[in-house]
């Protein structure tokens, strides 16, 4: 299996089965840098989004796509799924997985949908595909955001993958991820944040301690791409050296692909 960071939330796993090749695209978000208005105003220097280009080898990633994975999409989070995005799917007929309660959003839009059930595991590529539900942050802030799903995947002679989608991390992750023991948990660890309220997104401190839960490989991602998130690829760097975690906690730039056999090995708790 192969995992690559695209941008933001925007990643790309790929992997075999049967002989065939499938490239699996999650929260596509394919504006470019500076089209987007600013998440956050009460402050000086105002950003327009994205505020980093697309990799330069986009073309060949997208050529690489079979299907997509939607976590979250409404009430305007457009760092998931984006106008461009949007066309993109459209026009080269991508089927797209999302929850029942992004189905008729998306459908909406032109997309092929395929909905999934939040109450069993359903059958995805050879293996199978369970939702775990998101807490896109709390209090007023929470109220007003777009909750989601996280993604389980379980794919024959391929570590198991789960993307926790845009969450802090709640007691039913924090579960989740103690009971299943993922191969490879990919996580938000932006911190992101408005101008009022809490995190709405995992930071440092919860990234952290995702990486004491699980004994499996770890990606943070969702860094350095909006401007309402200040958590930085260095201060997570720092702490993950600090603990000695550099070989089981990644941290990829943007168009970095990680590479992970079949006998990813869970390391030992400590």
């Amino acid at each position: 299996m192969k995992v690559t960071q695209i941008r933001n939330a925007t990643i790309l796993i790929e992997f075999i089965f049967e002989g065939e090749k499938h490239g699996v695209l999650v929260d596509p978000m394919f504006a470019p840098k500076g089209t987007i208005p600013a998440l956050k105003y009460a402050t000086r220097k105002r950003r327009r989004n994205p505020l980093v280009d697309l990799p330069l080898h986009m073309e060949d990633l997208k050529s690489r796509v079979t299907c997509c994975l939607i976590t979250h999409c409404q009430k305007g989070h457009f760092d998931h799924l984006d106008r461009a995005a949007t066309k993109w799917l459209r026009e080269n007929n991508i089927l797209v997985y999302c929850s029942k309660q992004d189905a008729a959003f998306l459908k909406s839009k032109g997309l092929k949908i395929c909905e999934l059930d939040t109450s069993l595991e359903t059958h995805f590529l050879g293996g199978s595909i369970g939702l775990v539900p998101c807490m896109h942050g709390k209090g007023i802030i929470g109220m007003m955001m777009a909750h989601g799903y996280g993604y389980y995947i379980a794919l024959p002679g391929e570590p198991s993958i789960y993307i926790t989608g845009d969450t802090i991390l709640t007691h039913k992750v924090k579960e989740f991820v103690s009971q299943a023991q993922p191969d490879i948990i990919v996580l938000p660890a932006g911190g992101a944040n408005f101008d009022l309220g809490g995190e709405i997104i995992m930071g440092l401190s919860e990234a952290v301690e995702m990486g004491k839960l699980s004994n499996g490989q770890l990606i943070a991602n969702h860094l350095e791409a909006l401007d309402h998130c200040p958590v930085t690829r260095h201060s997570i760097r720092s702490e993950i050296k600090l603990k000695g975690w550099e070989h089981h906690f990644f941290i990829p730039n943007d168009g970095e692909s990680i590479n992970f056999n079949q006998q990813c090995k869970k390391r030992a708790m400590s």
